[in-house]
Formats: C-alpha cells, structure tokens, sequence
C-alpha cells in the first residue's frame, strides 16, 4: 500500500500545517465561567487540543484578548496561557476582534487564507470577526466542540448564522486528523496521538507507538 505523493500543501483545499492559520479570541476567565451550551472542563480540554495542535504543526496563531489592559478583564485561563505561552496576545476592546487593527493586521500577516477561528462566546466574539473574514475572502473553519455560548440555542444558531455565510464546521478529532493526513509523517506522530489522548478522543482505545516499525 503507497500513499500518493504529498499534494502541494499549500493549494491543497484541505486544511495542512502550510495553509491556515489558528485564531483564538477571548477564552477568558469570565466568558469560561459564563458557557452554557456545553460541559466547561470537555471545553478546556477541546481548546487547548486545538491551541496545542496549532503550536505542534507550526501553524502561525493569532491570540487576541478583551479588556485586559483597561483592567476590566483577566488574562486567559491558565490552560491556554500555558500552551501558547511562547506567542503575543493582541488585547483590545472592540466586541468583534476584526475591528482592532493590530489582530486584523496580524491575521494578515500570516499569509493564510484558511483561518481555524476559535472564540468565546459564539455568538458574538466568534461570529461577528468570522463574518467580516468571510466577506474579505478568507476561508473561516470553526472547531465546533471548542467554542461554546450563554446557551446552547445562542450557540446554534451563531454557528448556523457563520454556515450560511460560506463558514466551514469541523470537530477537533477532524482538526488533528486533517492536519496529520498521514501516518508516514512520523515526525508529528507523537503529538498527534498526545493530543488525541489529553482530548479523551482515545476513550476505551489503546494506541501503541513505535518509532522503529
């Protein structure tokens, strides 16, 4: 069995480690605690999955907070700080991030057109920068199970509201798995499998590694 030769990655319509970039808006302490459209702790675990799949394929990551800086708000929970610690936020006080110039140039400069935009809450700080993204020509993929709302009809009806404006749904085990692709691409292979395992995506399955076969 031969895999056909990797397809140019960049042109690529598939999601790959050289055609998206990851954003991430507002997983603040007070947005955490406000979700209601699913279980809080499974979300933390979605978010940072996906935040640490970002960093493990090297995709470039925008980070965007609210309200730190005027003292209104905190900085991200521990979790995320700790997985993207190596990477700048870009605070503002805008609702919708795309109307902050320094996210909206940092989205720019990434070069990326397939953006894995994540935020809470979904029906506003997800929605609103994923619609004005839509109209500017980029390609927006929402991680369902990793953005959460104040309700879970608040949630839905943001995320079909992002649908049919030309906005993608994915889950997070497909995120991971369209980055990898293969399994000959051994190098990310382990973090690949971490990830599935700190998400609970391998519940009931043992998944066994070996650098040598």
């Amino acid at each position: 069995m031969t895999s056909e030769s990797i397809r140019d990655p960049k042109a690529d319509h598939l999601l790959t480690p050289q055609n998206s970039a990851f954003i991430i808006i507002d997983y603040q302490p007070v947005q955490v605690n406000s979700i209601a459209s699913m279980d809080r702790q499974l979300l933390l675990n979605n978010i940072v999955g996906c935040a640490k799949a970002a960093v493990a394929y090297d995709l470039p990551i925008v980070h965007s907070t609210v309200n730190v800086e005027t003292g209104l708000n905190h900085p991200p929970v521990p979790q995320v700080r700790k997985a993207l610690a190596n990477y700048p936020t870009y605070d503002r006080t805008s609702i919708n991030s795309w109307e902050d110039i320094e996210f909206r140039q940092a989205v720019e400069a990434t070069g990326r057109k397939k953006l894995i935009m994540t935020a809470l809450w979904t029906e506003a700080c997800l929605t609103f920068p994923a619609l004005d993204a839509l109209k500017e020509g980029y390609e927006v993929y929402v991680p369902v199970d990793a953005v959460g709302g104040t309700s879970l009809a608040a949630h839905e009806a943001a995320l079909r509201r992002i649908e049919q404006a030309g906005g993608k749904m994915i889950s997070v085990p497909q995120l991971f798995c369209e980055l990898q692709r293969d399994w000959k691409r051994s190098e990310t292979v382990p973090a690949f499998m971490n990830l599935f395992i700190e998400t609970g995506g391998t519940a009931g399955i043992q998944f066994s590694y070996d650098k040598a076969d």
